[in-house]
């Protein structure tokens, strides 16, 4: 018997030794696989060639190569990232090859900023007196904010265009909460420090109500204005056009007020394109987004580099990445800019920004390498969609900080959250006791509400963290903590807002942030390199495919009620005081 099952262990250990080695060797396989299959060759734009721009996916400031996208089963929507859409304009521009661009109307997921900066980028386009041209079977409301700066808009007959204005939504958990037995302890500093009302009560305060209203007009009022100046009509026909419901008259409606010039089905815009760019033949020659991000532009020989590090996604420690693929700043951030400042090559630094903010604990880990990085080199901050909460406290100490007028940023307060979960434990007739040899050995029982002591304790901790935030701020901005208190408190703005209040140096995008490098590096000579704070190579090239893979079945199958899930799986990742953004910011 004993010979038996030594022979029984024996093979057992050989087979999974085995199933070890075939795992081992599929995997390196794959990821041959995926080199051959993901290297693109270097692209040159042949005679009369256009540049197209399907505007179809999230955007995102960059993304990472998917080499396992030849395995995806079915139709799965890639990311754009705002860097590659920024150099295909650019190559369309300087090549002479490329007679023009043609934009393809999408659901393209985007915040405000970001449709800002690819619009600006088109509108220097138009300098070459290259042509743009955009269709669309639908224009969602981003697609068309970005789409009229075209020459010509055409629309499908039966299509309509989607201007509705902006809408805030926030979504209260009180009374969920409450049906569990479940209640939550609130601590936090800041009149508009928002973030735990929706725990706390069943509708906005008024303050909040009044920030909302305040950075939304703001916002309405540059994107009806830019949409205006570009079809040659005023403000007051956008804003009709949203209030009387024109979204869903006939599609004839929108040319008759000059929103659209043509109704066209899509072969007939690409005839019209095809002519324009003097193309021959039946089918109408495009460079897409892959084609143009691999055109080889002229190297730069310069010693002296610009690095920019991009920022995107909440701040959470490094062990709570999400189950559901969500962008991620962790402690990583802080070693990259490390990194940065040892890095002798190096001559400044672009820190991009897109965050709502999250742990305290980590933005400061990060804020101290940027204030590390300051002695030695300039570090220059580049505003996105949002740089609130967290998302500031990881700017405030840079050399110089430029936001986009449309950035919503700001949001310096803290709050804490601890759940009592003590008429739960009751329903379900569930007892503890305690057994401890201090004090407050059981503070965060959730079996039990805090006692006055302990809601003092928590209260004083929320108050600390906040006058560390207050003090951040005030030395990054050679200001009072009394000064920065008074546009602190929660209050949101937008980046126009925050200009005028200190909290900002000036307006602009990711160019002017690399040209505010350079000046104050002293630089005239330099080539800008991009860099990932990704973890490491199988984090990102096995890990991060398949939670991207895990993402899109998640939203294949609950559609749009996806983003309610993430938020509730998001929070239990919300230890610690959290410095977060009221808001969950949604597509345009």
């Amino acid at each position: 018997m004993k010979q038996f099952f030594k022979m029984m262990f024996a093979s057992a250990l050989g087979g999974l030794v085995a199933i070890g080695l075939v795992i081992l060797i599929g995997t390196f396989t794959l990821i041959g696989m995926a080199a051959a299959f993901g290297s693109s060759p270097e692209y040159v734009p042949g005679p009369d060639a256009v540049c197209k721009l399907s505007l179809n996916g999230p955007l995102y400031e960059t993304t990472e190569e998917n080499p396992f996208n030849f395995l995806s089963f079915g139709e799965m929507i890639s990311p754009i990232a705002v860097k590659d859409i920024l150099k295909a304009i650019r190559v369309a521009k300087e090549n002479d090859n490329i007679k023009g661009i043609y934009l393809e109307a999408g659901i393209l997921q985007a915040g405000v900023p970001g449709i800002d900066i690819i619009r600006r980028a088109l509108i220097d386009f138009k300098t070459s007196g290259k042509f743009i041209v955009a269709y669309g079977d639908n224009y969602t409301q981003g697609c068309y904010y970005l789409c009229s700066v075209a020459d010509k808009i055409f629309l499908n007959p039966l299509g309509v265009v989607d201007i509705h204005g902006l809408v805030s939504e926030t979504t209260f958990y009180k009374g969920i909460l409450n049906k569990f037995g479940i209640e939550m302890e609130v601590f936090k500093v800041g009149t508009y420090k928002g973030a735990v009302e929706r725990y706390m009560l069943d509708k906005l305060s008024n303050e909040n109500r009044e920030q909302i209203s305040s950075y939304q007009q703001g916002i309405w009022n540059n994107i009806t204005g830019a949409i205006a100046q570009s079809r040659r009509l005023t403000t007051g026909d956008v804003n009709d056009f949203a209030n009387k419901g024109y979204t869903l008259s006939p599609a004839e409606k929108t040319v008759e007020l000059g929103f659209v010039d043509e109704l066209k089905y899509k072969p007939e815009a690409e005839e019209y394109v095809k002519e324009l760019a003097g193309q021959t033949g039946d089918k109408l020659k495009t460079a897409g987004l892959n084609k143009m991000k691999n055109v080889k532009e002229r190297p730069q020989t310069s010693t002296n580099q610009i690095a920019i590090l991009y920022a995107e996604g909440e701040i959470m420690n490094e062990e709570a990445t999400s189950i559901y693929g969500s962008k991620l700043i962790t402690e990583n951030m802080a070693g990259e800019l490390a990194k940065l400042r040892k890095d002798d090559k190096v001559k400044a630094v672009v820190f991009r920004v897109n965050s709502p903010g999250g742990s305290a604990y980590v933005s400061e880990q990060i804020w101290r390498e940027v204030t590390e990085l300051k002695k030695v080199k300039p570090i220059v901050v580049s505003m996105s969609d949002v740089a609130a909460s967290g998302g500031y406290y990881i700017a405030c100490a840079a050399s110089k900080i430029i936001a986009e007028p449309n950035t919503l940023t700001g949001s310096i307060g803290v709050f804490g959250l601890i759940p009592n979960a003590a008429s739960l434990y009751k329903k379900l007739d569930i007892t503890t006791e305690i057994v401890k040899t201090n004090t407050y050995g059981d503070l965060l029982d959730p079996a039990r509400p805090l006692r006055a002591d302990e809601k003092a304790i928590m209260q004083a901790y929320v108050e600390q963290t906040y006058n560390i935030f207050l003090t951040r701020c005030a030395d990054g901005r050679g200001k009072t903590k009394e000064e920065i208190d008074q546009v602190g408190q929660g209050r949101v703005w937008t980046g126009e807002q925050a200009l005028e209040r200190g909290l900002v140096d000036a307006l602009g995008g990711l160019d002017e942030a690399v040209a505010s490098a350079a000046e104050l590096a002293g630089l005239t000579d330099y080539r800008i390199t991009h860099v990932s704070a990704a973890r490491d190579f199988f984090q990102d090239l096995l890990g991060k495919q398949l939670e991207d893979l895990k993402t899109e079945m998640v939203k294949s199958v609950i559609g749009e009620e996806y983003r309610y899930l993430k938020a509730l799986n998001d929070l239990k990742y919300q230890t610690g005081i959290q410095a977060r953004l009221l808001y969950d910011i949604q597509p345009l």
